[in-house]
């Protein structure tokens, strides 16, 4: 099933609104490595990075984090 354009453009318009961007930067050689792992664990590298974050984030503050 096609999604339209206004589909679309509520969709963008509603992730703009509500999530923000953070970019990372890694070493090219060690981009592979982090694709495995996460791919080893059925993850996207994005989803991967979030459950790094948050675990990170509890280990630090004791609160959990929604991403």
């Amino acid at each position: 099933m096609a999604i339209s354009k206004a589909q679309q453009a509520a969709v963008h318009k509603y992730v703009k609104n509500n999530y923000a961007r953070i970019e990372i930067t890694v070493k090219k050689d060690m981009k592979p490595y982090i694709e495995a792992v996460a791919k080893a664990n059925n993850e996207s590298i994005g989803r991967y990075v979030k459950r790094a974050l948050q675990t990170q984030y509890k280990a630090d503050t004791g609160n959990a984090i929604e991403l």
